[in-house]
């Protein structure tokens, strides 16, 4: 038999072989470690499941410095908050009953995690008082004591039993839950440890499961997020050998694997959004740096009526630094929007002040995030921040309108740094005919092909975005350049006049330009609310169509885009894991991130 000494010589020689590190891909798994007589502890059974589904687990011990906790979340691939002592009422505004022993030490710390953690959509498995905490952390309620608060005769949630596999009672799945799914059954016998109990499930989850009584024994997130929470203890079977509970980890695992899969493309190659209308909102007191800053806006913006007789509601932007970081968005084209509005001297005049103005805006709002973000003029300083870790701003103008009549103001935005410009918006202008126009010119007038031969000379980019399906045929032919459309999706998949179909796809393509899927419901589905799929249908579509050289993505973020599963800029990571569960590889990925459009943005670049 061979000696410890003797094993671990055997095992360090297989390493040297190459059964090492970097042939390896697991995910790493963080667990919540507990807390008790001064020390941070953790049962095996915990590591030991992680282990059995394939991931790499470490330990979190309790503490709540912000500042250590995000490096921390940077390097953990998938979270499990693991059960313990009670959670405080106070979190619930409640005075504590008499049965409850609080864990001090974990509360506060373990709910900046999952808060912080939730951000950056990182995938979460919460056990017992992990589904509590996931509950209370989120606005959901809880019963502080089953017994005294249920209201209903209740079967015995803590049992006493010799060994921690033994089973207590049942529970039953909801219909169509993931849960339910991942065990391929209608219900199952689990063990039970607890007093306290969800009572109210927070917004944006569903119950997955309940005990015969009424308890709530599971809950998972009803949108994208992978987050799931079950109330009894699935660890403890695998001490005994019974795999039985093991559906709950290896889901972890695969969502924490696409997790890491995911930041390693973002981390590698550069991740950009290729439309942004955020600045519209820097003129109402938003400050980019700041996280979810709230401002009035009006109904109209949005165009619904007012629930409660008030012309404005607070928004929150769908795009600052903080959702940069967290979707690992290293680049974002924002631009300058002008409503197209009337054509007579002072109008336009009006017009190409506002534009100026908007400018200045990015110009201040981006200045105030140094050393965190910076105006970005060419590709290279792209990279270049990436390396650095600084967040890039591109600017942009939406609206050719910008300009009047005088084709000078083309070469002068350009020096302010402006890398594209859309000729027009949702009405004719003097450049081109408009997809929402009413066909006053159709295709590009004299001055707009005029403008576009200027656009090639300085180096800005030709945006087709809005534009009618003549103007883009126009420009393609007149421009001496590739020609973008910087927020467009496909009309096969939404008969919308915004979006291009099969055949314009293909020419564009062919001309070597790029069309930015436009992530707006209404470009998305012609009829309800979209949500992730529908943009990932059209990613798909027009990959399909284009070919994976000419597709790239501008949200629209805070110019009415975003949906449900990609609901502001913090949600791109997820998108990408979205994508390659679809089966694209990380070539297509990078070509559809950022490649594609930054080889036009070159190329328009070159004299």
């Amino acid at each position: 038999m061979m000696n410890r000494q003797e094993e671990l010589k055997s095992r360090l020689r297989s390493i040297e072989l190459g059964k090492d590190e970097f042939g390896w891909n697991c995910p790493v798994i963080g667990i919540s470690g507990n807390f008790r007589n001064g020390d941070c502890t953790l049962a095996k059974a915990y590591y030991e499941s992680v282990l059995e589904a394939g991931a790499t687990p470490v330990i979190i011990p309790p503490f709540d410095r912000e500042c250590a906790i995000a490096p921390l979340l940077d390097t953990l691939d998938g979270i499990i908050f693991s059960g313990g002592a009670d959670i405080d009422p106070v979190f619930l505004e409640e005075q504590a009953l008499d049965c409850i022993d609080v864990n001090s030490e974990r509360d506060m710390p373990e709910l900046l995690l999952l808060s912080m953690a939730l951000d950056r959509h990182i995938p979460v498995l919460g056990i017992c008082r992990g589904m509590q905490l996931i509950a209370v952390g989120l606005g959901g309620r809880m019963y502080q004591d089953i017994r005294q608060q249920h209201g209903a005769q209740s079967l015995e949630h803590s049992q006493h039993t010799e060994f921690r596999h033994e089973t207590s009672h049942s529970v039953t799945f909801a219909e169509g839950s993931r849960l339910g799914n991942l065990f391929g059954r209608k219900s199952m016998d689990v063990n039970s440890f607890h007093h306290q109990a969800v009572s109210e499930v927070p917004v944006g989850f569903a119950v997955s499961a309940q005990s015969p009584d009424g308890i709530i024994e599971a809950m998972e997130a009803s949108d994208e997020r992978p987050v799931m929470a079950v109330q009894w203890h699935p660890e403890s079977f695998i001490m005994n050998g019974d795999r039985c509970m093991m559906p709950v980890f290896e889901w972890l695992v695969r969502e924490a694997s696409l997790m890491k899969r995911a930041r390693r493309l973002h981390n590698t190659t550069l991740i950009l959004d290729s439309h942004e209308d955020c600045p519209m909102f820097f003129d109402k007191g938003s400050h980019f740096y700041q996280k979810n800053p709230g401002v009035e806006v009006e109904w109209a913006y949005v165009g619904d009526p007012s629930p409660d007789g008030n012309p404005t509601f607070r928004y929150n932007p769908l795009v600052d630094l903080h959702k940069m970081k967290y979707g690992m968005l290293d680049a974002a084209f924002m631009v300058a929007y002008l409503h197209q509005d009337a054509r007579d001297a002072q109008s336009l005049k009006t017009a190409t002040a506002k534009a100026d103005r908007l400018l200045d805006l990015i110009d201040e709002r981006i200045g105030e995030c140094f050393p965190y973000a910076a105006i970005a003029l060419t590709p290279q300083q792209l990279w270049e921040n990436k390396l650095k870790g600084v967040k890039s701003i591109v600017k942009g103008i939406e609206n050719g309108y910008a300009i009047g009549l005088d084709v000078t103001n083309v070469e002068r935005f350009r020096k302010r740094g402006v890398a594209y410009m859309t000729l027009c918006h949702n009405g004719d202008n003097d450049l081109c005919g408009s997809a929402r126009g009413e066909g006053e010119h159709g295709g590009l007038t004299r001055l707009g092909r005029e403008t576009v031969k200027e656009m090639n000379r300085v180096g800005m980019m030709v945006d087709l975005s809005h534009a009618s399906v003549r103007s883009l045929h126009d420009a393609i032919e007149t421009s001496s350049k590739p020609v973008i459309c910087s927020h467009t999706s496909s009309r096969a998949l939404c008969n919308h006049p915004r979006n291009l179909d099969d055949d314009d796809l293909r020419l564009l393509a062919s001309s070597g330009g790029v069309s930015q899927v436009c992530i707006y419901s209404g470009f998305l589905r012609e009829n309800g609310e979209a949500g992730v799929r529908d943009a990932v249908n059209h990613i798909l579509h027009m990959l399909d169509v284009m070919g994976c050289e000419h597709v790239g993505i501008g949200t629209d973020m805070d110019g009415g885009g975003g949906v449900p599963g990609l609901d502001d800029a913090s949600w791109l990571n997820s998108l990408t894991r979205r994508l390659m569960s679809e089966g694209l590889d990380d070539y297509t990925l990078a070509r559809l991130w950022g490649l594609n459009f930054l080889e036009v943005w070159k190329r328009n670049l070159v004299s």
